[in-house]
């Protein structure tokens, strides 16, 4: 049954009320203006006679109570790390499917974050359908989402796959994922509503709506209230796509239920080309945000790389995104100066890697070409080769890839093919004491 409050409905009213029904032997559940009492009887209407801040006594018409729009009909908000969900901004959750290094989770964290992404997801468990994949890092994984939430600022969403996980997860993350595999893990559920962290709950992968309604009641049954659903597409016949995303879900999903509801169109798609037209459509069906899924190397990902945006695609998915938010009556978070100037850090020390990589293998290239001079010597043959440097120049060209042109190569070849003529040229000689260089005097 539901009991309707009134607008004028006091504390002491409710109360009074809640306490009449525990007096039945029955466990209210009280939500915005609406109390859920578990039975179908006229006793209901027989125990709250006379009391204040009534407006009606009804019958549930469906068997989820709680998450019915009726419970909040202006729909409720989550609030998750201090971020928001269920509002105007559109949340965008981005992050890899699993967590496999602090290095790799640490530069999606800065990535994502320094172009607007709100919360930053992470499998540290992993549910996976052969038992011969990546199982995810555990509490490890736990711990290096939570460095990562440091350095990047982003509140952190990761999965639980069974109720002695949730006490960790709830101390080291800000919101708890149940995965499509876990939807009706029933003593998983139950764990949640006891916890203390923000649920997001994923659609099974053949589950209908009224299933999904029924998995976040169970949560907010058992004291959780705050839960946000999640559409990531169902299995059909269909083979073009890894899942059919049930766009019209997510429309009838906002009628319902007063819960935040978003999209997941990585696990939908299966493909990265597919992410973002997905992404676009479902903030165009009213979702309330996204997850997405950003891997440095997709190709070398060790879960889900196919359907994985590097951190360039996912920028550029944000940027046309917030065109869309804007026609749709949404806003999106502009990109963090904190965060640009730590992904600028990033981005600076891993060119200084590569510096440091170019002039180790400058260094072999140029003991090599010693040891080729000494052959060329016991040969007989002439040290200079015109044909061979026009040859490595060609391959040079045909081997870079753009942003770098194939005559820009050609003239960095041509400085290192010289320098290593001359490097030839005076192979044996004396260093001098004064450190000036031996041999012919390198052109300007």
């Amino acid at each position: 049954m539901l009991v309707k409050l009134t607008d004028a409905c006091r504390p002491s009213d409710l109360e009074a009320i809640l306490e009449a029904l525990r007096g039945e032997g029955w466990e209210p559940r009280h939500r915005g203006r609406i109390v859920v009492v578990p039975v179908e009887s006229g006793r209901v209407a027989h125990a709250l006679a006379g009391l204040d801040g009534i407006e009606s006594i009804d019958p549930q018409p469906t068997d989820y109570k709680l998450v019915a729009r009726d419970a909040c009909p202006e729909g409720s908000r989550v609030v998750a790390g201090g971020v928001e969900i269920g509002g105007r901004e559109l949340i965008v959750i981005a992050g890899p499917c699993a967590v496999e290094s602090a290095e790799q989770v640490e530069e999606v964290a800065v990535a994502v974050a320094s172009v607007g992404a709100r919360m930053l997801r992470g499998g540290a468990f992993k549910p996976r359908t052969s038992p011969y994949a990546f199982q995810g890092l555990g509490v490890e994984g736990l711990e290096l989402l939570a460095l990562a939430r440091q350095r990047s600022g982003l509140p952190v969403v990761t999965e639980v796959l069974a109720p002695e996980e949730v006490p960790l997860a709830d101390e080291l993350a800000d919101m708890l994922q149940v995965g499509a595999r876990s939807m009706q893990n029933f003593p998983l559920l139950k764990a949640l509503g006891r916890g203390r962290q923000p649920v997001l709950l994923k659609r099974g992968q053949g589950s209908t709506v009224d299933e999904l309604l029924l998995a976040a009641e169970y949560i907010v049954f058992h004291g959780n209230p705050h839960v946000v659903l999640c559409e990531r597409g169902i299995r059909t016949f269909e083979t073009t796509t890894r899942n059919t995303l049930d766009m019209g879900a997510v429309a009838a999903l906002k009628a319902l239920t007063h819960l935040p509801v978003i999209v997941d169109p990585s696990h939908a798609a299966g493909r990265s080309d597919l992410v973002p037209a997905i992404a676009k459509a479902a903030c165009a069906a009213g979702a309330d945000g996204l997850l997405v899924e950003v891997h440095p190397s997709p190709a070398t990902a060790r879960s889900d790389g196919a359907q994985a945006l590097d951190p360039s695609e996912f920028a550029a998915l944000m940027r046309d995104l917030a065109a869309i938010a804007v026609l749709c009556g949404r806003s999106m978070a502009a990109s963090r100066p904190g965060a640009q100037a730590a992904e600028l850090a990033r981005l600076r020390a891993h060119i200084d890697a590569i510096d440091a990589a170019v002039a180790s293998l400058l260094s072999e290239r140029f003991r090599i070409v010693l040891d080729v001079a000494r052959v060329k010597d016991a040969l007989g043959l002439s040290l200079h080769s015109p044909e061979r440097e026009q040859a490595v120049l060609e391959r040079v060209a045909r081997l870079v890839e753009p942003p770098l042109e194939p005559e820009a190569a050609r003239v960095v070849f041509e400085a290192i093919v010289e320098q290593a003529r001359l490097v030839a040229a005076r192979r044996g000689a004396p260093a001098p004491r004064d450190g000036s260089p031996v041999g012919p005097t390198p052109r300007p």
